[in-house]
C-alpha cells in the first residue's frame, strides 16, 4: 500500500511541475508582443523565483528518491523553512543583481506560479474530483 501511495505522490509532483512550466510557457507568450525580451525575461525570472524554492521542497522530502524513509512532522517544518528562506534570497538576489524590467510581469509570473497548486485536484491521479 505505501508502494502505490509513493507512486501517486511521484506521479502528482511530475504532473504539477510540468503544469507549472506549461503556465511559464504560456507567460512568455504572452509577455513576448507586448514587452519583447525585456518582459519574457521579467516572466522566466519571476517563474524561477517560485519553481527553485518549490523543486527544493520537493527534493528536501526526498519524493522522488528510490528508498523512502518515513518523513515526519519535522522534516516537513525543515522542507518548508527552507523553501521559505530560498524564496526570500532569490527575491533579493533578483532585485540587486538582474532587476526586472517589468515588475508586472516578473510578480504576474510568481503569482501564476505557486498558485498553480490550486489545480492540485485534477493534476491527482486515480482520484474522482466532484
Amino acid at each position: 500500500m505505501q508502494r502505490i501511495e509513493t507512486q501517486r505522490q511521484r506521479a502528482y509532483f511530475a504532473r504539477l511541475i510540468c503544469a507549472q512550466f506549461v503556465v511559464m510557457l504560456l507567460g512568455v507568450l504572452l509577455a513576448y508582443p507586448v514587452a519583447q525580451m525585456a518582459g519574457a525575461l521579467s516572466v522566466i525570472t519571476g517563474a524561477l523565483v517560485a519553481l527553485l524554492p518549490h523543486a527544493f521542497f520537493v527534493q528536501r522530502l526526498g519524493i522522488f528518491r528510490n528508498t523512502r524513509r518515513v518523513s515526519g512532522a519535522m522534516d516537513l517544518f525543515r522542507a518548508e523553512a527552507g523553501k521559505f528562506g530560498l524564496t526570500v534570497a532569490l527575491f533579493a538576489l533578483v532585485f540587486v543583481v538582474v532587476p526586472p524590467s517589468n515588475p508586472a510581469f516578473f510578480f504576474s509570473a510568481y503569482v501564476a506560479i505557486v498558485l498553480t497548486h490550486w489545480l492540485a485536484p485534477w493534476l491527482m491521479p486515480g482520484k474522482s474530483h466532484n
